[in-house]
């Protein structure tokens, strides 16, 4: 069923470079999101198995506004489960994290075991002889709504929808080939969490992560600094449906004489106050890339930033707003001076970090925008108006390629 005409942006032709306002604000449209993109046949990303290290260890998190707890049984799996209870629908399960011997409603005290399944109800038999549940009830009949879940190599994903398409296809082998670069087998150390709500509609972060048409003259630091220009050597890359891509780029060895010192973010004399800010070592796995951003869509970011390294989860809640949770991680072979190195970097790209806190600024002025003018159509025709992999920056191509994938899904 497509959108009806109240509701049906008015999309200027068929392509994905001029993006209405009604697709950033409209809630029907909203709505339509998260019961065909969350809550239809997508992987989304729950979290890292190392939050969860054994029995009983829990994270509650969200994939799209459906609350969901990644925890570990007693076998070693990894399960997601739907947050709400199969009584009166209560979301149980209010920490973030913890470990527990079983799942408790704090309601009517439902009683769940790590596998979703229903292990005691209060008066199930009744009391002296009266109430209780009717003779046909089951135990086994009332479990919590147990996700399709798939882990690779510590990364946890799940799916409300179980006949999604198998992770690898889903992601492709291309974009796969990125995401391997960091997810290789190591196993992970869990060094902690950042998170901002910002006043934006969910789709202008995955835009954001997509577009290296802005990071070159936005961020100072970028510019300044030399990690992510116009004319570093880069290039894009698309799963064959182009909802997932990667960017990835190397870091100039010099910051003089480019291109980049005619924009008005660049600072010839800028100094650090803190040189180790900068102090980046070269890792074997990288290659010759210093930055890789992967987008897995609907609600991920994988990034390598140098040596800082993360993951970032979009959880929406509304058409005009979203969580940003940022997950920071490295590697159990990482020594002590590589972890505070990781530590140190990432606070460049955290909510309040010299690079990240120009990116939530701005997605609050374009929300504004757009708000205030619901027949304005944005325009992405950087490098033109077609959709495919480039050798360069100067490009809106993989933003383009998003929209080109949601009018097919939304029917839009």
């Amino acid at each position: 069923m497509s959108l009806d005409n109240m509701t049906q942006p008015d999309w200027l032709d068929d392509g994905s470079s001029r993006i209405p306002s009604a697709v950033y604000t409209d809630p029907a449209i909203y709505q339509r999101e998260l019961e065909r993109i969350f809550y239809g046949p997508h992987w989304s990303y729950v979290g890292l198995e190392i939050e969860v290290p054994e029995a009983g260890c829990f994270k509650r998190t969200a994939i799209g506004e459906r609350s969901v707890i990644m925890v570990r049984n007693r076998k070693g799996e990894i399960n997601v489960l739907e947050n709400r209870c199969a009584h009166r629908a209560m979301r149980f399960c209010q920490e973030r994290t913890g470990k527990v011997k079983t799942f408790v409603c704090p309601y009517h005290q439902w009683n769940y075991n790590y596998d979703g399944k229903l292990l005691g109800v209060p008066f199930k038999n009744g009391v002296k002889g009266k109430g209780g549940m009717p003779e046909d009830f089951q135990l086994e009949d009332h479990g919590l709504n147990v996700l399709k879940c798939t882990v690779r190599n510590g990364v946890v994903f799940a799916c409300f929808d179980h006949e999604v398409e198998p992770l690898e296809e889903y992601i492709g082998s291309d974009i796969l080939s990125a995401f391997d670069r960091t997810f290789d087998g190591r196993k992970l150390t869990l060094l902690g969490y950042s998170r901002q709500r910002i006043p934006g509609n969910w789709k202008l972060m995955m835009e954001n992560i997509k577009d290296p048409y802005h990071p070159g003259l936005l961020h100072t630091w970028f510019v300044t600094f030399g990690l992510w220009r116009a004319d570093n050597e880069s290039r894009l890359k698309l799963d064959k449906h182009s909802r997932h891509a990667a960017m990835i780029s190397r870091r100039s060895a010099s910051v003089s004489g480019n291109i980049e010192e005619g924009v008005t973010s660049f600072r010839a004399n800028m100094q650090l106050g803190e040189p180790l800010l900068l102090d980046i070592v070269h890792e074997d796995w990288w290659g010759e890339d210093t930055v890789c951003m992967t987008t897995i869509f609907p609600n991920v970011i994988f990034q390598q930033q140098v040596n800082s390294v993360s993951t970032r989860q979009i959880i929406p809640l509304g058409p005009d707003k979203f969580d940003f949770v940022w997950t920071h991680f490295g590697f159990e072979d990482d020594d002590e001076e590589m972890t505070e190195r990781r530590l140190r970097q990432a606070n460049l790209f955290g909510p309040a970090g010299f690079v990240s806190a120009d990116d939530g600024e701005v997605i609050e002025f374009s929300q504004e925008g757009f708000e205030q003018d619901r027949d304005f159509s944005t325009m992405c025709e950087l490098g033109g108006r077609d959709v495919g992999e480039t050798d360069h920056m100067v490009t809106e191509t993989l933003i383009r390629g998003m929209y080109r994938y949601w009018r097919k899904v939304m029917e839009a």
